[in-house]
């Protein structure tokens, strides 16, 4: 099935949303990859409120993802071309959510200047941003609220930019 995903610049009204899918994806879709105790961790909503969620993604340039007008998914990128969040609710997945927002982040950074897009990728992310050019440079291991994750920096060099 084909869905038309819509990108636009995100605004304040999307913090509930937007906030909303990165639990879901985090607890749901990256816990194939995560132990609960990872997940708790890296979730961590009790911690997380919409006001400051909302300071957050307007101090980055965010994206949201609209399917059939609601928040599907959502991603940043900075002017050196880095990738901080990119996530979508678990059932978006497979609708060509995500490569519609990495599309997005591509084309922003390219516009911002960049010659190379970045992200800290997580072990359920991994094969998407493989699969689109991206290639690991390394293997992470951050800690969050004192819980160890494993996630890979993985870079692309966007067409028409020199290599490193």
């Amino acid at each position: 099935m084909s869905t038309a995903v819509r990108i636009r610049p995100y605004r304040s009204d999307d913090a509930a949303a937007t906030l909303e899918v990165f639990l879901d994806a985090v607890t749901v879709t990256a816990a194939a990859d995560y132990s609960p105790e990872q997940i708790a961790a890296w979730a961590r909503p009790e911690e997380r409120t919409v006001a400051e969620w909302d300071a957050g993604r307007r101090s980055r340039s965010t994206y949201v993802a609209l399917v059939d007008g609601e928040v599907a998914g959502f991603s940043d990128v900075d002017p050196s071309g880095y990738v901080d969040m990119m996530f979508v609710a678990s059932r978006f997945a497979g609708r060509g959510v995500a490569t519609a927002l990495l599309a997005a982040m591509e084309e922003k950074a390219r516009a911002l200047g960049a010659t190379r897009v970045s992200a800290d990728v997580s072990i359920t992310a991994r094969r998407f941003f493989a699969r689109r050019g991206f290639i690991v440079h390394a293997e992470q291991h951050p800690v969050r609220a004192g819980v160890e994750l494993i996630n890979f920096r993985m870079v692309k060099t966007l067409r028409g930019s020199p290599p490193d």
